[in-house]
């Protein structure tokens, strides 16, 4: 009797301590929206939802007149008056960004419709979105493992993962890829457990809702399908027919995007061919694993100071990581352990290879690679689960246990705390000093902006300026003629030709060292 109530009041304090993490969740993902830099990528976003392309912008603003932030922002926000529809949006994408898909572009352009035209409603429906991986991950728990307790802290590791806090933040469809991966997988098992023709139905719906979220879910799907062949040993069962039939389905539906993809393969297929090391490879790999669940956005360029307590954490994690695949992997039965191995592996491998056998960095992208890190979420939150269940022959086992996930999480919600908190981040690349260069420009009474750099860096940088800046935007080798009636003039991101033409006329001083910025000083 002193067991039964010793664990009624366990699972009653977990349940707060849930509620507690959720919460903290929700706040980390909508605290601040709008005082994080609006980078590069957000910048092609806020592009599609204008349904303008690169090429209209050139030709409409690119010349060399004087413009403002109002002229900028036509080509950020869907105007009301515009003639560009939603049409213009999907075509906008599928010509510059055909891996990533229209379904999260034509949300958004709604979205801001509705709400109105901000970053922080930009990136609003990420954030909301976010919060669907919740009852998600609960119920693929529930069909996995068939245990509520799993599925509670597979929550709460979820609500402060820094990892899905970041791009929960940014106007990027990654935050409803994550969802439509969960939401698939629970359908798949559902659909394997009922056997009906409906609940086959509602999984082709998910392919089709995740393909057209983010052209990787294919490899979601492939997995499932490795995990359906193994499971019915290989043989043309039911289950397996049911599969192939909902994805064939799915997978037609796709069927006209795909060969929208197929005109651009060669864009998709131009990434970095930079040699890295095996052991590069391996470091990179293990701290994109790190980032779900410890993030301070550090590299190998940060202090020791910094990094030594940092690579502790990071071995902590691996361990972790390791040891609950193997758990797994020796305590599930197989179609537990066999699923979450066909998450981990498929997207991974499929990455990994081709970037060990023909060079490049696709699988250095942690952001294409949640499929992966799902999986291992999944497995530390059964590890959890597993120890934390109460037995009288275990107690000081479980305590350690408990004080391990609660340093686990401890670990977390100080990571998201820094996120919520902080401006820039490592996924923001070069825009990172955007805030610093922009705090300059606005001090000067009366500024412009001189640049012969590609617009969307231009667009980024526009995001932390105030309305008073002006804009003068050329193509190389074009120099724009400045004006007498600018308090200060600056070089944004300047090319080498433009530096040096009107350094025979002005006089250049670099800006905070960084190269990006430049003020021209009065004629000499």
């Amino acid at each position: 009797m002193k067991t039964t109530k010793k664990y009624l009041l366990t699972q009653s304090s977990l349940r707060a301590i849930i509620v507690v993490l959720l919460a903290l969740g929700v706040f980390f993902r909508f605290v601040n929206l709008d005082q994080k830099a609006y980078w590069y990528d957000e910048t092609f976003t806020s592009l599609q939802l204008s349904g303008y392309t690169a090429e209209e912008v050139t030709e409409q603003i690119i010349d060399g007149r004087e413009i403002g932030l109002e002229d900028l922002n036509k080509y950020q926000y869907p105007a009301p008056d515009s003639e560009k529809t939603v049409i213009d949006t999907i075509e906008g994408v599928a010509k510059i960004e055909p891996q990533l898909t229209p379904l999260y572009f034509v949300m958004v352009r709604y979205w801001v419709q509705w709400f109105g035209n901000s970053v922080a409603i930009t990136r609003s429906f990420s954030a909301v979105v976010s919060l669907l991986v919740f009852p998600c991950i609960y119920w693929l728990c529930l069909e996995l493992f068939r245990s509520p307790l799993t599925g509670l802290i597979a929550m709460a590791l979820m609500a402060v993962s820094p990892f899905h806090v970041l791009y929960a933040q940014e106007a990027r469809p990654y935050s409803l890829w994550t969802v439509t991966i969960l939401l698939s997988s629970a359908s798949l098992l559902r659909a394997m457990r009922l056997q009906s023709i409906g609940s086959w139905i509602i999984y082709a719906g998910t392919v089709v809702l995740g393909l057209y979220s983010f052209l990787f879910s294919a490899l979601v799907s492939i997995g499932h399908g490795i995990y359906i062949l193994i499971t019915e040993r290989f043989r043309l069962s039911k289950k397996l027919i049911a599969y192939l039939t909902t994805s064939l389905a799915g997978f037609l539906f796709f069927v006209p995007w795909i060969y929208i993809v197929s005109l651009k393969a060669s864009k998709l297929a131009n990434k970095s061919q930079e040699p890295i090391s095996l052991f590069g490879y391996i470091f990179k790999w293990v701290r994109s694993i790190s980032l779900f669940f410890a993030d301070f956005s550090l590299n190998e360029s940060s202090p020791l100071v910094y990094l030594i307590p940092f690579s502790f954490v990071l071995l902590m994690v691996l361990a972790l990581v390791s040891y609950s695949i193997y758990f797994l992997f020796r305590n599930s039965p197989e179609r537990v352990w066999l699923f979450v191995l066909t998450l981990i592996a498929t997207p991974a491998l499929a990455l990994i290879l081709p970037d060990l056998i023909f060079g490049g960095q696709r699988s250095l992208v942690t952001r294409y690679l949640i499929p992966t890190f799902l999986g291992i979420q999944l497995a530390v939150a059964y590890l959890f689960a597993t120890k934390l269940t109460p037995t009288a022959s275990k107690l000081c086992s479980q305590k350690l246990w408990k004080g391990g996930i609660v340093v686990l999480i401890s670990i977390g919600v100080l990571s998201s705390v820094n996120i919520s908190q902080s401006e820039v981040w490592w996924n923001k690349a070069d825009d990172n000093i955007h805030h610093t260069l922009a705090s300059i420009i606005n001090q000067a009474k009366k500024p412009v902006v001189i640049s012969d750099d590609w617009f969307p860096n231009v667009l980024s940088f526009s995001h932390q300026l105030e309305p008073k800046v002006r804009f003068q935007l050329v193509i190389e080798p074009n120099i724009p003629e400045i004006g007498d009636d600018f308090s200060d003039v600056f070089l944004y991101k300047p090319s080498q030709n433009m530096k040096t033409e009107l350094s025979k006329k002005y006089t250049l001083k670099n800006i905070n060292k960084t190269n990006q910025v430049w003020r021209i000083d009065k004629k000499q």
